[in-house]
């Protein structure tokens, strides 16, 4: 997992070593200060000259200075280090979703990947900038402290091996205990995250049926859980911070009692006032560096539950992958299922169920069925969004595994039954189907979609900028939008999963013959609630439960098919 996580650190190695050196350097300008305190003390009570009182307070001055521009070297490369790894594993994250098929999406929530490439983050890159400084100062801060106080104290300084290994035995025990807790909060971070996406991205419906104050009062609740486990985790870590005084009033108690004892029974010959000052600091310096080392042994605990979410996205094997050397053309639009079923992984029963179906290339396919009959997971298929359970897919005469993804993908273009557009202009959204398009071609393709009727009416036409989700837009605009998009990628497959559900019957008919007329060598699949749609098809497949009940022209269908027959009855009965 470490391994997996330290390859985001790249270009960041640099002050990734420069930070634990400048470290190191600020830890020994801080051990050697109470050593010449002392010095000065016990001159001061000798009575020296001025002139080597001054030679020593010059020399903590520049060792002061030093350990300050130390410190801000060290505070610098530490923070450049990680904010620089936080970027790189965050884009780290970003790139392994992109690779992701819909089945490894299907695995993770929207809120948890949020919480991951957030929250989770976060907690990384704390513990990072604790372990490039924070951790190698601790040890560091408590050998060098320990050695100057045996030199300055000699056995009065073992009183620091008795409460030592008691403040880190307490520490350990305290954060085992609180470990448990903190794990408790990630999922419900992400039940947390899911609620406010879902509320914001329904917010319409909620203020439509005045749901707010039972939003209000979910989120509150879970809000509320939320805080109650982070507050009884902080409780027993808030427990660190009394053990730690009571072990340093101990440890101040009988160094001045103690070292009070020897300075006047031996008048000064075993210990004296400098000796004693300096070991009051050694002291400071030996449980503060402890009680430091017990935040970082806490925050790196606790992030190494988020590091192991982390590397579980890192982890996640793409199902769907390119193959070595790829087919990079596809020959035409002709598709072919053989043999095909397919069922998602949380489902034990097949959604698709032994599909066999010819399609020519340049034809016109109408698919019907009823909810639920597998019409958009069937077309899916076809651009290997997912990959078959069971047997094979071949579109150009060869198998859909055979190619190059992005070659297969750019010659088949997808309408998904839900409408996605991005906040930016028209333009702009268009040029997703080619970056490269001509104006002269955008409009081209919204004329075939019928979209260039509302785009000519809008103020600022094609760099009109659409509000995130296409808010701003009718769900007509949007789908025709989309089916523009769909058009620049010059496919030589196009699939429209109910892609003209929210548009009026006379534009549907506007759009089906513009397909018809400008683009007759594409395949096109269309797949509709309404048997208008598909009318004029070349074939129109019935499916039902996952499976062909039936296939053949819309007369053929009439004549051979009761169902179909009854649901054009009733849509005709319902127009009527």
């Amino acid at each position: 997992m470490y391994k997996k996580l330290l390859a985001s650190v790249r270009e960041y190695k640099k002050e990734s070593i420069e930070a634990p050196f400048y470290v190191s350097l600020e830890v020994v300008m801080e051990c050697l200060i109470p050593f010449i305190v002392a010095r000065l003390v016990n001159n001061i009570r000798a009575g020296c000259e001025l002139r080597a009182l001054l030679f020593d307070g010059a020399l903590l001055i520049i060792m002061a200075f030093m350990s300050l521009l130390f410190g801000i070297f060290a505070g610098n490369a530490c923070s450049t280090a990680s904010c620089g790894f936080a970027k790189n594993l965050r884009s780290d994250l970003f790139r392994a979703i992109q690779k992701f098929s819909f089945a490894n999406i299907d695995k993770f929530s929207t809120a948890s990947l949020v919480t991951r490439l957030t929250a989770d983050v976060s907690d990384v890159q704390q513990a990072y900038m604790m372990i490039v400084r924070t951790a190698i100062r601790g040890p560091l801060m408590l050998i060098f402290a320990f050695v100057m106080a045996f030199i300055m104290g000699g056995r009065i300084a073992l009183v620091f091996m008795f409460t030592v290994p008691f403040l880190g035995l307490g520490i350990f025990f305290i954060s085992r205990w609180a470990m448990p807790e903190f794990r408790k909060l990630f999922k419900k971070y992400d039940a947390l995250n899911n609620s406010i996406q879902e509320n914001i991205h329904a917010m319409r419906v909620v203020k439509a049926f005045v749901r707010e104050d039972y939003e209000k009062e979910k989120f509150s609740r879970s809000a509320g859980d939320l805080c109650s486990d982070f507050t009884r985790a902080e409780k027993i870590l808030a427990l660190n911070t009394p053990m730690m005084h009571f072990c340093i009033d101990v440890v101040m108690i009988f160094i001045l009692y103690y070292g009070t004892y020897k300075i006047v029974t031996t008048r000064g010959l075993d210990l004296n006032i400098g000796q004693i000052a300096s070991l009051i600091t050694y002291g400071m310096q030996i449980l503060g560096s402890l009680m430091r080392f017990s935040m970082v042994f806490v925050m790196i605990t606790l992030a190494r539950e988020s590091a192991a979410r982390i590397v579980e996205v890192l982890d996640e094997v793409p199902e769907i992958t390119s193959p070595v050397n790829g087919l990079k053309e596809v020959a035409d639009g002709s598709i072919t299922f053989q043999n095909v079923s397919f069922k998602y992984h949380s489902n034990k029963n097949f959604a698709l169920s032994n599909i066999n179906l010819k399609i020519d290339s340049g034809s016109t396919i109408g698919i019907i069925g009823g909810t639920g009959s597998s019409k958009s997971t069937l077309v899916q298929l076809i651009p290997r969004l997912y990959d078959p359970s069971e047997g094979v897919i071949k579109v150009g005469g060869q198998d859909v595994r055979e190619y190059n993804l992005d070659s297969l993908r750019n010659s088949v273009a997808v309408v998904l039954q839900k409408n996605e557009l991005f906040s930016g202009t028209i333009r702009e959204n268009l040029l997703w189907g080619d970056e490269s398009a001509s104006d002269s071609r955008i409009q081209e393709v919204c004329k075939i979609a019928c979209a260039d009727e509302f785009i000519e009416r809008l103020p600022e036409k094609y760099n009109t900028r659409i509000e995130q989700n296409g808010r701003n837009l009718s769900g007509g605009q949007k789908q025709r939008l989309c089916i523009a998009r769909a058009l620049l990628k010059s496919p030589k497959i196009l699939i429209l999963d109910d892609s003209t559900s929210a548009v009026d019957t006379h534009t549907d008919a506007l759009i089906r013959d513009s397909l018809r007329k400008y683009m007759p060598d594409v395949t096109k699949i269309i797949i509709a609630q309404r048997i208008s749609s598909v009318q004029d098809a070349d074939k129109i497949i019935l499916l039902e439960g996952g499976e062909v009940k039936a296939a053949g022209t819309h007369d053929e269908l009439l004549k051979s098919d009761k169902i179909y027959h009854e649901i054009y009855l009733s849509q005709n009965n319902q127009e009527i």
